[in-house]
């Protein structure tokens, strides 16, 4: 019997890279380097297994449509999408860093509604709501650090690592919302159409990733 073929969806950079590891554990290769390829699908050592490269924020969507049987993505991607149709079974402990409240380390979050600059619009008034504080969220696609320095925003809402470049722009964390790291998710169908194969590499990537 023909194994039925699975994709794969990932993002360039960070996560692809610790990511590699615990594919090779589950014995899936690429033959093309994404960061060298124009290859938007990419082959693997296994014929019927593929990859596709697409924007981090677009893992989620790829994955709970059908368009890729599995995925890759950051939990703070997660937070944002909501989940629907997917399923997260294995963290696999890559690509960590925090989700924070970040802005000027001398100024406390006690504004009557701040206004607050993040690309995780979602989370933020989640976060927020859950606490019974009103802001004004602003959507920003990046450099997040730049918003309170120009007036734009009181505070920031963005993933923090080593802290260097909000230290570098006179920010600091003020408020932790989740641990971020990434996550190993699947589509519903696939997971029962295709159990035996997912649940296989799931266990092989899961050894992999340890304690």
């Amino acid at each position: 019997m023909t194994a039925l073929p699975l994709t794969i969806a990932l993002s360039k950079g960070r996560i692809f890279k610790e990511t590699l590891p615990l594919l090779a554990a589950a014995d899936i290769v690429p033959v093309d380097d994404p960061e060298t390829s124009r290859k938007l699908i990419l082959d693997t050592n296994q014929p019927d297994i593929k990859l596709v490269i697409i924007r981090a924020t677009d893992v989620p969507t790829y994955v709970q449509y059908g368009a890729a049987d599995l995925g890759v993505a950051g939990k703070d991607v997660l937070l944002e999408h909501g989940g629907e149709g997917l399923y997260e079974p294995l963290d696999l402990k890559i690509a960590r860093c925090r989700l924070m409240v970040a802005g000027d380390p001398n100024r406390q979050l006690q504004l009557s509604r701040p206004r607050i600059a993040t690309k995780y619009i979602n989370t933020t008034q989640r976060w927020f709501a859950d606490q019974g504080r009103q802001v004004e969220v602003i959507k920003l696609y990046g450099s997040m650090e730049l918003a309170p320095l120009v007036g734009l925003a009181h505070y920031i809402v963005d993933v923090v690592d080593t802290g260097n470049t909000l230290k570098a722009n006179g920010l600091a964390p003020l408020e932790h919302i989740a641990d971020i790291s990434s996550r190993l998710i699947v589509n519903k169908a696939a997971m029962k159409m295709k159990h035996a194969r997912i649940k296989a590499i799931m266990v092989r990537m899961a050894a992999a990733v340890g304690d």
